[in-house]
C-alpha cells in the first residue's frame, strides 16, 4: 500500500469496514502514509487478514482508537498489540476499564495514549477529533478524522443522539453510522427484559428508525458514502436495515431521496467494500 504504484492514487482518505457487528467490530481508516484502525472487537488473525485484503499488514497500523471496554470492541487488543506494538487511543475511563479486562493478558503500559473528548490530535496526516457518545460504558467515543479537506467519522454504539452529536457529525464526507437493532424484533426477540431495556434505553444502541432519523439531519450534497453498521445478529436484518434507514430519508423534512446517496451495510464478517475520497 505504500509502494510508489499506490502513491499514484492522489492523496486519497480511504474507509473500510473490517468486521462491524454486535459480535465484533474493526474498521480501517487511512491515507498512503497514515494507517489507523477503529476497535478491534475480532481476533488478531481475522483484522490481519483483512489488512491483508487492503495490502497491508500489523506492522503497518500507526494507533488504534479504542471507543468503549465493551468486549466486541476490544476483544481482539492484547494479542494484536503484543505483536506488533500498536499504540492504544482511548479516554482515561476506557484505558482503566481496558486494564481490568483479565482476558485480554498483560498490555504495556507504555502502548496507551489518552484522548479527551473535543479535543484534536493528530496522527501523521490525519486529524482525530474524539467527541461524546451516550452508551453504558465508561467514558466511551465515537471518532472523526480529518485529512486535509476530507472528513469521515466512526459513530456506533449510540443510545440516543442530540444537537451536539448532529453538529459534530455534519459535513462528513463518508460515514459508518449504527443502526443495530429492529425495535420488534428485539421486543418479541428471546433477550431478557432487562437486557431489552437496556439496548432500547439512552445509554443503549440506535434502532433502525433511530439512525435513519439522524442521518436525515447529516445529509448534504457532499456525501459520498454511508455504512450502516454495529447491527445484531439476533435483532437485525441487514435488508431491513436498509429500508428502513432509507423510509426514514424518504419522509423527512429535507430535499434529498435515499437513492440520492450510496448507502451500504457493513457485515459482521466479510470486508465491507473500500470508501476512497
Amino acid at each position: 500500500m505504500r509502494s510508489s504504484g499506490r502513491k499514484q492514487r492522489n492523496d486519497q482518505m480511504r474507509m473500510c469496514s473490517i468486521a462491524s457487528g454486535s459480535s465484533g467490530n474493526c474498521i480501517y481508516i487511512g491515507t498512503d502514509a497514515t494507517h489507523l484502525l477503529v476497535d478491534v472487537g475480532i481476533s488478531c488473525k481475522r483484522t490481519v487478514e483483512g489488512l491483508g485484503q487492503l495490502g497491508l499488514t500489523g506492522k503497518d497500523i500507526d494507533g488504534i482508537l479504542i471507543t468503549h471496554e465493551h468486549a466486541d470492541h476490544i476483544s481482539g487488543l492484547g494479542v494484536i498489540c503484543r505483536k506488533y506494538g500498536i499504540p492504544i487511543y482511548a479516554t482515561k475511563g476506557t484505558i482503566t476499564a481496558i486494564k481490568r479486562v483479565s482476558n485480554l493478558g498483560v498490555i504495556d503500559d507504555s502502548l496507551f495514549r489518552v484522548v479527551r473528548e473535543d479535543e484534536k490530535f493528530i496522527l501523521k496526516d490525519i486529524t482525530v477529533n474524539p467527541m461524546k457518545i451516550s452508551h453504558d460504558a465508561a467514558q466511551p467515543v465515537a471518532y472523526r478524522f480529518q485529512y486535509g479537506n476530507r472528513r469521515m467519522a466512526v459513530a456506533t454504539d449510540l443510545g440516543t443522539y442530540n444537537e451536539y452529536t448532529v453538529e459534530c457529525l455534519r459535513g462528513m464526507d463518508v460515514l459508518l453510522l449504527e443502526a443495530n437493532h429492529d425495535i420488534n424484533m428485539l421486543q418479541v426477540g428471546p433477550y431478557p427484559y432487562a437486557l431489552k431495556q437496556r439496548i432500547l434505553g439512552n445509554r443503549g444502541h440506535l434502532s433502525n428508525e433511530l439512525s435513519g432519523k439522524l442521518l436525515s439531519r447529516l445529509l448534504h450534497d457532499g456525501l459520498k458514502t454511508v455504512f450502516l453498521g454495529h447491527l445484531s445478529k439476533e435483532n437485525n436484518l441487514a435488508e431491513l436495515a436498509y429500508e428502513t434507514v432509507r423510509l426514514e430519508i424518504s419522509m423527512a423534512d429535507n430535499p434529498y431521496k435515499p437513492d440520492d446517496f450510496p448507502i451500504y451495510v457493513a457485515d459482521r464478517s466479510a470486508m465491507s467494500r473500500l470508501a476512497e475520497i
